[in-house]
């Protein structure tokens, strides 16, 4: 599809018609202008009910994760062969701890 050249197809058909007698003065400018206006503040809208409506379920999530926290086992009362920081640590370190006299 050529737009430029639709585009004038339009505007030709667009000039050809004559306009209703119907229609207030200056009437599309008049809508433009509310088209406009709303368009701005719809967005905002829109945006600030999506937050309040996102407020909740965040709620929610914090507090499953509080309790998840509250009622999961002591750290002190599992063993301590895997502690994951000890293991990364001595992987990390496995390297320099070698005794190879070529570095």
């Amino acid at each position: 599809m050529n737009l430029p050249e639709l585009h004038k197809k339009l505007i030709t058909a667009a000039r050809a018609t004559t306009p209703d007698e119907r229609v207030p003065y200056a009437f599309e400018k008049r809508i433009t202008t509310l088209i406009k206006a709303r368009g701005a503040t719809q967005t905002v809208t829109s945006w600030v009910q999506g937050l309040w409506r996102a407020a909740l379920p965040c709620v929610a999530i914090a507090i499953v994760c509080i309790a998840w926290a509250f009622f999961t086992p002591d750290a002190s009362s599992a063993s301590t062969s895997d502690d994951l920081s000890q293991n990364f640590d001595s992987t990390l370190l496995a390297s320099v701890d070698s005794s190879d006299p070529n570095p």
